[in-house]
Formats: C-alpha cells, structure tokens, sequence
C-alpha cells in the first residue's frame, strides 16, 4: 500500500497500477429485486457533471499541491465529466496511425534499449506533455453511508493519480478498462474532495499506438458504489452446450470481497423468455472467499446465435443467516459452442463465417467519448447491412456495447489494448530497431495485466467468441505469455493474434487462427491449398478510403470454395473526423486529421470507414450489404 504518489512513476513500465482493486466482472448488484425492477440503482452515485479544472502544459507546470483540502482553487475552470479535454477546448486536436505522436518533436525510447540510450524525453520532465487537474466537491448520498465505498473510472486517458480529501488513493493506467479504488478509510458523508491529476502521456503511450486521435483526460463515467457487507465481488457463469442433444450444463462461480461476512444461502435462478427452468442454491460461511453451484438444464436448449440471439435471464440471490436478502445480481447468458475441428472454426456445430467491421468507437461531436443513441445506431447499421461480427479496434469498448453485442447477436472478437506500432515501423530501415513489448521482462506483467483486466471484465458475455492479444504489436515471449493466460484462463474461446503470421518463432505457439491484414486473394489460396496448420481469417481486409470496397467478391468467392477461409472485418465502420466551426465559412464541417494543423499526422487516414463520420452510409455500403447477405448465417 502506497501512501504517496511519485511522478516518476509516468517513465516506469514496471508501475502501471498503485493501490487498485483487482479487475472483476462487469455485473451490476442492487439491494432488492424490486429497485432493480424499477430501475433504483440505489446502491450506485454517478459523478459525472462539472467538475473543477486546471490545464498545465507540462508536469513542471501543474498546480502541484492541488489535492490538499486547504488548496485555493478559486482560479480552476470548468469541465464536463466524461468529456476528452481537447474537445473542452484546452491543449490540441491530434491525429497519427502508425508513428507515436511525438515523433519528429522529440528523441524518445522506452525505458529498455538496444543502444543503451534512453534518449532526452522522460514523460515526467517533458516539455510538452500535458496534465489535466480535477476537482469534484460531492457529499455522499444516503444509501451509501456506513457503507465500504469504491470508486470506479471506466476510461481516463491516460495515466491519472487519486486524492480523496487531501489523501492518496492511488494510481493507473490503462486508458479503456476500469480502475477502481477503495475510498472506504478516508471518505466522509458530506464534504468530499476527490482529485484527479491526468497526464497525457507515460510510459502506456508506447502501449496505446492505435490509428485514431490522440486524447486524454476522464472520458468516460465515474461512479461511486456502496459495497453490502456480504457481496459478491466477481461472478463468473459459464454456460456450456452440448451441440450433438441441444442440451446444457451450467457453472457458476461467486467470489466474495473480502470474504463472506456471515453464513448464508447463495440461489441462482435460470429463467427463459417464460419459465423458471433451473434452480441451485448453495450456503456458505463466514470466512468464505469462493462458492460454486453447477446445475443441468432441463431438456434442451434454445442456442444463442446471429439470426436467433436467445438470452436466459440468471437472477443471483445472496441471503443473510437471517433469511435476509443482501444482494440481487441479474445477468444475461446464451448457450452456445465455438470450437475448431479438423481445422475449421465451428459455431454451434457449423462452421462459422464472419461477415464483420472493425469498430473504433467515435462520435462526431464527442470524439471516443460516445452516447447510448450512437451505440444503438451503430448496432441497427450492422443488422440491416448483413454485418455479424465486430473487432473492438484495438481496445476495450464500453461496458454496454458488449450487452447490447449479446442481445443483438453480434459475435464479438474482444481486443486487448494493446497497439505498439511506432515501436517497429522502421525495423529494417533504420538500425538498432526496437519493438514493444517484444520479450523484454520489465514490460511483461504490463502487457499481460491488460489481457487479464479485459478477460475479468467481459468473461460473461456470450458474444464474445474470441480474445484477442492486440493489434500490431510484433511478436515475442510476452505476446506469448499473453496468449497462455488466455488459454488457461478461458479454454471455451479461441485466441486471435495477427502479428505472429510471418514469425516461425512464434507463429505455431501464438494464436488459434491464421491471422493476416490485407492479404491478397491469390495470397490467401496459395495459404489454403498448401496443409495449413490454422483455420485462416482476416482480421483487417477492405481498407475502406475513397473509391474502395471493390473487390469483395474475390473474396466471398473464396469462402465458398474453402472450409478454412473463415471471413474477416472489414477496416473500417466509420470515419473518425469531427464536427467543428468553420471560421471562414460560418459553417460546421467535417475536419479530418491534418485539419488541425497536427503533425506527425495521416490526414485523411482516419477517414476509411464504410460510414461518414456523422453515420450516414457510403455507397459502398452496397456492396458490403449485398456480399455480406450472400453469405448470411
């Protein structure tokens, strides 16, 4: 338990989280079935609002006594809480794919080198390197007083230190999945000051090198959460089919945050669209970390899938020795098998076609910083133009796009956020290279953090068919090791990684699929007729700028003619550009990168989706319709 916060900490890959709670399930938890009925997330205090803000171009710069209660803030501006800080107005709108943002500015090198130089340009002494103060003032609301509090960000780019009322809690990185903290010894009923200070960039940057604006600050909700005495920190329910009878057996795992505070009855209740069809209950005792309840359901199954994405409804009920309910947990679970048999992906029994987009989310006027309205769009777009799967490119996405993957029937191939493009782009042009995470120890737990916080956070959701490492990150032990942790850690998904493909080092130990970008469809046979060892997939192919999307058929052609091909995502759903005033013209228009005068930049690179940025369909949306419902499943 750390007490004080260290500013180097920004230039050590070894320090990525101080003081957070382990990652777990995303399930919600309410005190009775009634409010969850009613929608009274009682136990639940969402801060999002205006908050108190200071910008600082730099760390040197920074209003460094800020979290302390006694501290003048009379000076601070306003922000809005999620919101990126640029779209606030402060700092600038940057855009890069592939070379690290602060390229040709400044000489920078991870904390490893292969020429023993570590260059001139640590995060915590740099001269551009932004940082955004936070002040949020609140009282805490009734339900939740008396009760452990934690506190949880679901995305703040990109590394961030937590005072509450003038006390460290913490720190983290990992701009897209959830940091929590315990707030429980130093939180107060009224009066609270919780302070934020978030960095733009750290030691993560060389880890978060996607194709996609570069922002940073709290982006996405920050809630408080009144933790019951006996609760059930992680759920994992595990449905498994038996494609050969329709029938199914399901496993459910509870674990309790620090241990069960007394003895009890744990009762699980499985409902399809009408009946109850299976009930467990188990009882545990105080002290108890872990209890599992396996029960078979009764006849057969309705299988979830694309066309028929049937959910049973799970009702987790934890009692008290009294008979008391203390906690109501609902989720939402499908029965379904994707397995791979003599070299070809099966779903359900059949072989699997994917019809899929690569997804950044994005917003037009909100940048990554996205709204319900938009995820229901974007999901409305997929069923009506024949798209069945989704990579979440190159990063977690938020909580409810994975529920709504689940209802909707999208298959899911889950990214871990991972993308260390800059670090290899030069390898063979310009020597010593370097490449992240490589096999290089001191980046090892970081990257394999990363895949374990996204397995914990989405393991329940049915859509999710694969896990994948990253994206265009090279190969080495670590990707390795990543891969391993999946393997153990959830048998019943296939691991998906493209950047192994041309590594005989790795390229038989990493991955459960061929995985290409962009290949040809001559590329693509000469794979297939040649005793693969996987199953082959594009993970990206279509690259959709301008006057693209041409040349589909070539490729559903070869679907038909080859049981290993198993589709792929197009690149990509929609264009990342921004509504923004026009000066000259009066107008709002669409700016695109470069338009911002950002350099390094790729300009109109960010504008290859197969939707305008503001969601209306380009004509090559036709097409993709139209080849896309010929190989419907």
């Amino acid at each position: 338990m750390k007490t004080e916060a260290d500013i180097k900490w920004l230039d050590m890959p070894e320090i990525f989280r101080v003081n957070q709670l382990p990652a777990h399930s995303d399930h919600s938890f309410y005190s009775s079935k009634e409010n969850y009925v009613r929608g009274n997330d009682s136990l639940r205090q969402s801060l999002n609002g205006t908050w108190r803000f200071q910008y600082s171009v730099n760390a040197m710069d920074r209003p460094v006594d800020f979290y302390k209660e006694d501290y003048n803030s009379s000076d601070f501006d306003h922000i809005a809480v999620p919101q990126h800080i640029e779209m606030a107005g402060y700092d600038k709108i940057h855009y890069t794919n592939c070379i690290y943002p602060w390229d040709g500015h400044t000489y920078r090198r991870p904390a490893h080198t292969l020429d023993g130089v570590d260059g001139d340009g640590l995060f915590s002494e740099a001269s551009y390197n932004p940082v955004g103060s936070y002040l949020c003032h609140f009282d805490l609301k009734k339900e939740l007083q008396g009760k452990r509090v934690h506190i949880s960000f679901e995305g703040v780019e990109e590394a961030m230190y937590v005072w509450l009322n003038g006390v460290f809690i913490g720190y983290a990185e990992d701009s897209f999945t959830i940091s929590e903290f315990d707030l429980t010894p130093y939180i107060r009923n009224s009066g609270n000051i919780l302070a934020v200070e978030v960095h733009k960039r750290s030691t993560a940057a060389f880890l978060e090198d996607q194709d996609f604006f570069r922002f940073f600050g709290i982006f996405r909700d920050v809630n408080l959460y009144g933790i019951p005495d006996t609760h059930v920190e992680d759920l994992w329910i595990k449905p498994e089919y038996n494609v050969d009878n329709q029938t199914g057996e399901i496993h459910v795992d509870l674990t309790f945050s620090n241990k069960a505070s007394e003895c009890g009855q744990a009762k699980v209740t499985v409902y399809d669209h009408e009946d109850i069809c299976l009930t467990m209950e188990s009882k545990y005792d105080e002290g108890n970390e872990k209890i599992c309840l396996t029960g078979k359901m009764p006849g057969k199954v309705t299988a979830w899938e694309n066309e028929n994405p049937y959910l049973y409804s799970v009702e987790i009920e934890i009692y008290g020795d009294d008979g008391e309910l203390k906690e109501y947990i609902p989720y939402k679970i499908g029965f379904r098998k994707i397995e791979i048999l003599n070299k070809v992906i099966l779903f359900n029994g059949k072989r699997l076609l994917l019809n899929g987009v690569n997804r950044h989310e994005w917003s037009a006027d909100g940048g990554r910083c996205i709204t319900p309205r938009e995820e229901e769009l974007d999901i409305a777009i997929m069923k009506n133009n024949n798209i069945n799967a989704v990579r979440t490119s190159h990063y977690p996405n938020h909580i409810s796009w994975y529920y709504r993957c689940d209802e909707s029937g999208l298959y899911v191939m889950a990214e871990t956020n991972l993308e260390t493009h800059g670090s290899w782009l030069k390898i063979g042009q310009r020597e010593p290279s370097w490449q992240l995470p490589g096999s290089f120890p001191m980046w090892e737990e970081v990257v394999i953090d990363r895949a374990r916080t996204n397995f914990e956070m989405f393991k329940n959701h049915v859509s999710i068919l694969f896990w994948s490492l990253g994206n265009e990150s090279m190969a080495g032990d670590n990707i390795r090791k990543m891969n391993d942790y999946f393997k153990t850690a959830d048998p019943g998904r296939l691991v998906h990684y493209e950047g192994v493909f041309n590594d005989p080092d790795y390229r038989s130990t990493v991955s459960d699929v061929e995985s290409r970008m962009y290949e040809t469809p001559a590329g693509i046979r000469e794979y297939l007729e040649n005793d693969p060892a996987k199953p082959f997939l594009l993970c990206e192919y279509m690259h959709s700028m301008g006057n693209s999307v041409g040349g589909m058929k070539s490729y559903m052609d070869l679907e038909d003619e080859f049981e290993m091909f198993s589709g792929g995502f197009i690149w990509d759903f929609v264009d990342q550009a921004l509504w923004i005033h026009d000066e000259v013209s009066g107008k709002k228009v669409l700016k695109y990168g470069g338009d911002f005068d950002d350099k390094p930049s790729d300009y109109e690179f960010s504008g290859d989706g197969i939707l305008f940025a503001d969601r209306t369909e380009k004509p090559a949306m036709q097409e993709v319709k139209y080849y896309y419902g010929r190989n419907k499943q």
